[in-house]
């Protein structure tokens, strides 16, 4: 994995959950009970690490399953 790769910039964050605007970006980052990760920032702009992006997926896809049950 190059150094590039390392970390996602806000653009690619939004647009891999569907392409939703930075303000629901901003509000899942202000919502507690989200849980979202927290971005590194680096000269103001945010980076997410992909592994920690894919532990909220797989947690939020654990949570839909204890409910559905």
């Amino acid at each position: 994995m190059s150094e590039t790769e390392l970390y996602l910039p806000a653009a690619q964050v939004r647009q891999r959950y569907g392409g939703i605007s930075d303000m629901t970006l901003w509000r899942w980052l202000n919502d507690p009970a989200l849980d979202f990760p927290k971005p590194l920032r680096i000269k103001r702009r945010r980076y997410w690490k992909p592994c920690r992006l894919d532990a909220f997926d797989h947690a939020q896809a654990q949570k839909v399953r204890e409910e559905d049950k």
